[in-house]
C-alpha cells in the first residue's frame, strides 16, 4: 500500500521582495514512529514531504521532535528561516543523498584551505587568540584522526599534504543527514576542522562558532560592534547550531 500524499514544506530561504510567506494550513503537528523504526512528521494526520516530494522521515525521535517544534511554532504564516532543522533535513534528503561524493569533496576542499591554517601577524590580541584557540584543535586533529596541517601567515596559500586530505575524506560519514550537517557547519565556519571537532564532541556549537569568528571578535573589541553584521552572524549561528544539534542526536 502506498504512503498517503502529504504536505510539502515551503522551500528553504527567505521570501523574495514583494512575495508573501505561505499561510499556515494546519493545526496539529505530531511525530509518528514507522514500523521500520524511523520517525516521520505529520500535519493534521498527513505526512510531511520535502520540496522534492520525498517523505520527511528521520532516524531520531529527538530530531523529529525538533522538526515538530519548528512547525508548531509557526504563526499565521510559515517562515522557513525560523526552521533550520527542517531545512537541513530537506537538504539532506533532496540534495545530499543523490550527490554524496560531491558534497564530501566540498568538505575536503575546505580542509585544503582550512581557516585554522591561516594566521594573522597583527593585532597582537588576534595572534594570541588564534594560537590559544586554534592550535589545540590542530593538535586534536593530529591525535584524533591523524591529520597534520601546514600553517601560513596572512593570505598566502599553503598546500596541505595529500595524506591529510585523504584522512579527512576517510573521516566523513556515509549517512546523508550527518554529511549535510557537517557540510553546512564547514561552509558557515570556513573550517572542516571546526565542523569535525563539533561533530566529535571536542567543541560545543558555541565554542566552534567562536573559534570561527575570533577575527570579528577582536575587530569589535577594537572598533565597536557593527549591529547589522552582528545580526547576520547571529542568524547564521542558528543554522550552525541546528546542524550541531542534528549531529548530536545521531551519535
Amino acid at each position: 500500500m502506498s504512503e498517503p500524499d502529504g504536505p510539502v514544506p515551503p522551500p528553504p530561504g527567505r521570501a523574495t521582495p514583494g512575495s508573501a510567506l505561505p499561510k499556515r494550513f494546519y493545526t496539529r503537528v505530531e511525530v509518528i514512529e514507522t514500523p521500520e523504526g524511523s520517525f516521520r512528521v505529520e500535519l493534521d494526520g498527513r505526512p510531511v514531504r520535502t520540496p522534492g516530494r520525498a517523505l520527511l522521515a528521520l532516524p531520531s525521535a529527538a530530531l523529529a521532535e525538533r522538526v515538530v517544534a519548528e512547525w508548531a511554532a509557526q504563526g499565521e504564516r510559515i517562515d522557513p528561516v525560523t526552521m533550520p532543522v527542517t531545512r537541513l533535513v530537506n537538504s539532506a534528503i533532496d540534495g545530499v543523498a543523490p550527490r554524496h561524493a560531491e558534497v564530501a569533496a566540498e568538505i575536503v576542499r575546505y580542509a585544503g584551505s582550512d581557516l585554522l591554517c591561516y594566521r594573522a601577524d597583527a593585532p597582537e590580541r588576534l595572534v594570541v587568540l588564534q594560537r590559544e584557540i586554534w592550535d589545540p584543535l590542530l593538535d586534536w586533529a593530529r591525535a584524533e584522526i591523524g591529520a597534520t596541517f601546514f600553517l601560513s601567515e596572512g593570505i598566502r596559500f599553503v598546500e596541505q599534504p595529500p595524506r591529510t586530505l585523504e584522512v579527512i575524506a576517510a573521516a566523513l560519514p556515509d549517512e546523508p543527514l550527518r554529511l549535510a550537517a557537517l557540510n553546512l557547519m564547514t561552509v558557515l565556519s570556513g573550517s572542516a576542522l571546526i565542523a569535525l571537532a563539533v561533530w566529535k564532541g571536542r567543541l560545543t556549537a558555541e565554542e566552534g562558532w567562536r573559534a570561527a569568528h575570533i577575527d570579528e571578535e577582536v575587530q569589535e573589541q577594537l572598533w565597536g560592534v557593527d549591529v547589522e553584521a552582528a545580526g547576520r552572524r547571529d542568524s547564521r549561528f542558528h543554522d550552525f547550531a541546528a546542524a550541531a544539534f542534528s549531529l548530536a542526536t545521531l551519535r
